[in-house]
C-alpha cells in the first residue's frame, strides 16, 4: 500500500521529475507525457462513471485500477532489469487484455449490426466513452512513439493493453447506446 503524507515535495519546480527507477527526467519528456496521458484518459474514466451502472459501472472500475498499473508499468523503463530488480517491477499483464477481449465479444453479441461510421454521442455514458476511447487512442499513439524512441523499454503488453481498451470503450458505447439502435451515424456529405 502506498502511503501520502505529504502531496507537494518541491522536487518538481525545476520541471523535472523521477521516473520510477529514481532517474530524474524533464517534465515534457516523451515517457512523462505518455503515463501523463494514461492518467489523463482515467480521469475520463472516472467522468463515464458518473453516468454507468451495474456491470458496466464494475468494469470500469476494474479499467481505472488497470490504467494505474499501465501507469506504473510506463514510468519504470529498464525491462531488461525487471529480474534483478530490489522489487518486481508492476507490468501490464496478458491476462488484462484478455479480460477486455472476452467482455468486448459479450458486449458485441447484444450489439445491432453497424452499416455507418457512428459519431460521438447518443447517451451521456456512450459520449463518454466516446472520449475515453480518443484519449486512450492518444496514449496507445505515444505508447508506440515511445517504444520506437527506446526499443526494448516498453512493454509490449502495455501496447496491446491500449489497443484493445479503446475498443472495448468503442464497443461500450455502442452498448449503452441501447445496443446501437440509439447510435448516431454518420451521413457522408450530408451537409453540402
Amino acid at each position: 500500500m502506498v502511503t501520502l503524507n505529504k502531496i507537494y515535495t518541491r522536487t518538481g519546480d525545476s520541471g523535472h521529475t523521477a521516473l520510477g527507477n529514481g532517474v530524474r527526467v524533464s517534465k515534457y519528456s516523451l515517457r512523462v507525457a505518455t503515463y501523463g496521458t494514461v492518467d489523463e484518459a482515467n480521469a475520463t474514466v472516472g467522468l463515464a462513471r458518473l453516468h454507468a451502472t451495474g456491470s458496466t459501472d464494475v468494469a470500469l472500475a476494474r479499467i481505472q485500477n488497470d490504467l494505474f498499473d499501465l501507469g506504473a508499468d510506463l514510468c519504470r523503463p529498464d525491462l531488461a532489469q525487471d529480474d534483478t530488480a530490489d522489487y518486481p517491477p508492476l507490468r501490464i499483464a496478458a491476462a488484462q487484455t484478455d479480460r477486455l477481449e472476452s467482455e468486448i465479444d459479450a458486449m458485441n453479441e447484444k450489439l445491432d449490426p453497424l452499416r455507418s461510421f457512428v459519431l460521438p454521442g447518443g447517451t451521456a455514458l456512450a459520449a463518454q466513452l466516446h472520449l475515453c476511447r480518443t484519449v486512450s487512442r492518444r496514449a496507445e499513439r505515444l505508447v508506440v512513439e515511445l517504444a520506437a524512441h527506446e526499443p526494448g523499454d516498453v512493454n509490449p503488453a502495455a501496447m496491446k493493453y491500449l489497443n484493445r481498451l479503446s475498443d472495448w470503450f468503442f464497443v461500450a458505447a455502442r452498448a449503452a447506446n441501447n445496443c446501437g439502435r440509439a447510435d448516431v451515424l454518420w451521413v457522408p456529405g450530408a451537409n453540402r
